[in-house]
């Protein structure tokens, strides 16, 4: 293959005449006698990557071969080399990563290399939007006091980022204010095509990604692969290594018909979750066609694209059509640049949505859109839609059932009982004390947030109002929502019904709400009130969006308004009056909903390519907040003192360009906790607020934080002293090791017993002990371990506490990879087998067996229980070390060591 390689690079017009070159896909088909027009848009793209990054070492002949002979079914054991075009950071994530950067330099320099031998290789942009809290809401300037707040609350993090910028060449920060990262991505970063020279030639290429966001996959509507990985994995693609992943099934997603009046692109979101979830498409592509998919807008294909975490796929991809050139248009990108863009694909047969019969899919879904009702989803759980209709009912069953269930463990006469708060504040269970526009799902979608507006002005020309202690935001994705709702007319209604912008980033989604009153917080704890909050987020997971409200429903922006106003999830909003308006007169949802045809009229605010040219042209400017941050210089980094930045420890004292000899046994290993299904990285490494009283709370008040500074977990992940502290911190994490109350419910927070003491202490306290005395330890899972953000720190905070081995009966796909990243030991359990099957305590000991220096991935290996009565079960165990260079990841101590060798090395 590599000497007709040559063969597959054809001419092609970029626009105007311009000549060009490209990987021809259809040579290649042509080339190996392969129907490559059969095989899906998604597994082309990334064929084209493989063929033009071929080097003869870690990309052969065989992967190229391997790929094109994509097979629909078959047993996935091959390995895909792939190497992306860029790198997207949000800044929880990319901080930590350009720390474990920075003490790479440092590493180098120790050695005698020259630290610019760690640069990245392909473009990075971090995007400053994780960061800004909702401090400030329902006043006018709330916008500038939350920008204030972050700014002093984030200075030395930003620092950190400004030596970032001129130590690394191809290192950029868009900063705080802009908008959320996938947002901005789709609506700015993103270039369709990129092109460099080759050989004299000017090579053209697609646009491809990873991304240290779970949710880099709305990039996915616009026809680009990519997906999130932990900023592990980043890190290694930055560097230069490809990210390997083993060849994917492809499932096919037909979508037919049009949505009804009245639906939302929120509503065909949650039911296309609800519906994979079902279908277990776990690590696998989702490419989406039909004449369906063909109809659906830009904005609506990245808000399903966005959504593929919770759905459970690596992506949710949609194929370039004229839609994603018409979006490009309006979103103001260059005429030359759409040309290449537009060409490219037609040139390689990749342009236009596939129709039924044209592709080749492992499996087959469809979906008539006709059938997608207005819906929520919660009130832990993305996947858990609930229809508008039955969200009162559903509520109700809820409530008294048991927590095992899903539910809230409470009696049916106290979902009617109302308490009273010191400042004369009436609450009541299902009461909404938090309703946010928020997080880039809908942000990013004008047709949603356009209804938000249009059902507020209605609403405000009703006489309907949001009641005062309802905490209200409207963070925008970015800075063009702001210029369109305000051109359309609508913002001023938003903010009369307290939907004012106070923030542009992140925010409740991603646990950034900010607090409540603390007399809702006394109330809520005094009379353990399950209080509700309604987000048109893509995260409602335990603790996630505030520790004081336990009910949290994903809706669309209008839905959220109109909760906003009954202020309380057990109003049936389909049959019961929104609220009284005007002279006590019932207004009804239906009252107050835009048509299709009313946003429609207004779309034409929303693409003004002109807009988005102005928005982005200046990112920052002279005198701003941002440009007065003053950061050190130099190509190393020198770790001032602080409580955010410390030098990461991964790399140790005495780096060797050596791994061990061999790999060390666990024998005699403790569990450090035992855990259910659904543990998501948000229960492993929280993102929101740090308790006073907790190992982090400590640990920053003894070196000088008072509390009102001790900002979030999120925020403080460039320092692994606070994040380790926080591993298993999550508030309603629930320890199966602890003895259930005496009503049947679980103690919850980060608590385990200390064996074989059986003391009962924090984990961190544990893990600590267990350390000092050279025990290693375990941690047992059930059902989908790991859900949830592309949280690197949960996989560090595991191997920092000493954690060597993670058994789950299966895990998510990021946090297996992460797990394996930072040298821990991922077992699954094999044929029906769990904690409750084996009775596994806490009590016992466990050894692992079959880990040789020569093993194999996937290969089965053996868990050893030793029980407190003396016996020795033996347990057949999968190892999920998926891929052969996982095994060398494992082999060197993880993918930070293995990937610093390889740099130093060459």
């Amino acid at each position: 293959m590599a000497h007709n390689l040559h063969k597959t690079l054809k001419d092609f017009d970029a626009g105007s005449g311009k000549p060009a070159k490209f990987y021809s896909l259809p040579a290649l088909g042509k080339a190996l006698g392969v129907k490559i027009e059969r095989l899906p848009v998604s597994i082309r793209i990334v064929l084209e990557s493989v063929l033009r990054n071929y080097d003869g070492k870690k990309i052969a002949d065989e992967h190229i071969a391997q790929l094109a002979n994509w097979k629909p079914v078959a047993n996935r054991v091959d390995e895909i080399p792939f190497v992306v075009s860029r790198v997207v950071l949000q800044d929880f994530t990319g901080v930590p990563l350009l720390a474990d950067i920075a003490a790479m330099r440092g590493v180098a320099e120790q050695m005698g290399k020259d630290p610019k031998s760690i640069e990245p290789l392909v473009p990075v942009d971090l995007v400053v939007d994780h960061s800004v809290q909702i401090d400030y809401f329902r006043q006018p300037n709330a916008l500038d006091l939350n920008m204030k707040l972050e700014f002093q609350r984030n200075n030395e993090r930003y620092q950190f980022m400004k030596w970032g910028m001129q130590a690394f060449d191809t290192f950029k920060v868009v900063p705080p204010g802009i908008g959320i990262v996938h947002q901005v991505n789709l609506e700015y970063l993103a270039r369709g095509v990129h092109s460099k020279k080759i050989d004299n030639d000017k090579v053209y290429y697609p646009d491809s990604l990873v991304g240290t966001d779970s949710h880099t996959t709305m990039i996915n509507g616009i026809g680009v692969v990519g997906w999130g990985v932990g900023g592990i994995e980043a890190e290694a693609g930055m560097l230069g290594q490809p990210v390997y992943f083993l060849t994917p099934d492809v499932v096919g997603v037909e979508l037919k018909g049009r949505l009804r009046e009245g639906v939302t692109a929120t509503d065909l979101v949650l039911t296309i979750t609800e519906m994979l979830r079902r279908e277990k498409v776990v690590g696998k592509f989702v490419e989406f066609f039909g004449e369906g998919t063909a109809s659906l807008a830009l904005p609506d294909r990245a808000t399903i694209g966005n959504m593929a975490p919770e759905y459970g796929a690596t992506m949710g991809f949609f194929p370039v059509d004229d839609k994603t050139i018409e979006y490009f248009e309006g979103t103001g990108r260059t005429k030359d640049e759409i040309a290449a863009f537009q060409n490219y694909f037609k040139a390689q047969g990749l342009y236009g949505i596939p129709k039924a019969g044209q592709i080749d899919y492992t499996n087959v879904v469809s979906l008539d859109l006709g059938t997608v009702s207005p819906s929520l989803a919660g009130p832990k759980r993305p996947q858990d839609r609930i229809e508008l209709g039955n969200m009162k009912t559903n509520f109700a069953d809820l409530f008294s059932k048991p927590a095992s269930a899903n539910g809230f463990s409470k009696t049916p006469a106290q979902l009617e009982e109302t308490y009273k708060t010191t400042d004369g504040v009436s609450v009541k269970n299902g009461d909404i004390l938090i309703a946010a526009i928020t997080s880039c799902t809908n942000t990013s979608n004008p047709s949603v947030l356009l209804a938000a507006g249009l059902l507020a002005k209605k609403a405000v020309a009703a006489g309907l109002s949001v009641a005062p202690h309802i905490k209200t935001s409207l963070a925008p994705g970015s800075r063009v929502v702001t210029e369109y709702l305000t051109a359309a007319g609508l913002l001023p209604y938003l903010e009369q019904l307290g939907f004012g912008v106070t923030a542009y980033g992140c925010t409740t989604c991603i646990g950034n709400a900010g607090d409540l009153t603390p007399e809702l917080n006394e109330a809520i704890a005094k009379n353990d009130i399950v209080a509700a909050a309604v987000l048109s987020g893509n995260r409602n997971f335990e603790a996630r969006i505030h520790p004081s409200i336990r009910a949290n429903f994903l809706a669309s922006p209008p839905l959220v308004v109109a909760y906003a106003i009954a202020g309380n999830v057990t109003r049936d909003l389909m049959t019961e009056p929104v609220g009284k308006g005007k002279n006590g007169k019932d207004i009804y949802l239906g009252d107050i909903w835009p048509t299709s045809e009313e946003i429609q009229k207004l779309m034409k605010f929303a693409l003004n390519s002109k807009v988005f040219k102005q928005n982005y042209a200046e990112l920052t400017k002279k005198g701003d907040l941002w440009s007065k941050i003053e950061g050190e210089a130099g190509e190393v980094y020198t770790w001032p003192k602080s409580t955010y930045i410390a030098e990461p420890p991964f790399f140790g004292n005495n780096f060797s360009m050596q791994p061990a000899d061999s790999i060390a046994p666990v024998k005699g290993a403790r569990a450090l906790g035992v855990f259910g299904d659904s543990v998501t990285t948000d229960h492993i490494s929280p993102a929101g607020s740090i308790k006073e009283a907790s190992p982090a709370g400590d640990w920053l008040k003894a070196n000088g934080v008072q509390k009102a500074d001790f900002n979030s977990y999120g925020s403080r992940r460039g320092n692994h002293e606070v994040m380790m502290r926080g591993t298993f911190a999550n508030v309603r994490i629930k320890n199966l090791m602890l003895p259930a109350n005496a009503d049947g419910t679980r103690i919850e927070g980060g608590v385990t017993i200390f064996q074989p003491s059986g003391k009962h202490m924090p984990i961190y306290d544990a893990a600590m002990k267990y350390i000092d005395e050279g025990t290693p330890t375990v941690v047992f899972g059930g059902e989908e371990y790991g859900t949830g953000s592309s949280r690197d720190w949960a996989a560090k905070g595991t191997q920092l506490l000493g954690v060597k081995v993670v058994v789950a009966r299966s895990f998510e796909r990021i946090h297996r990879s992460n797990l394996v990243g930072m040298g821990v030991l991922p077992l699954q359990f094999k044929d029906g087998a769990s904690v409750d099957t084996l009775k596994i305590t806490g009590e016992e000991s466990f050894d692992v067996e079959g880990l040789g220096n020569d093993f194999k991935p996937q290969q089965d290996v053996t868990l050893v229980i030793h029980r407190k009565d003396g016996s020795t079960q033996k347990v057949p165990v999968l190892l999920r070390v998926d891929t052969p260079i996982e095994v060398d990841y494992y082999k060197h101590g993880g993918i930070l060591p293995y990937v610093l060798r390889s740099l130093l090395a060459a």
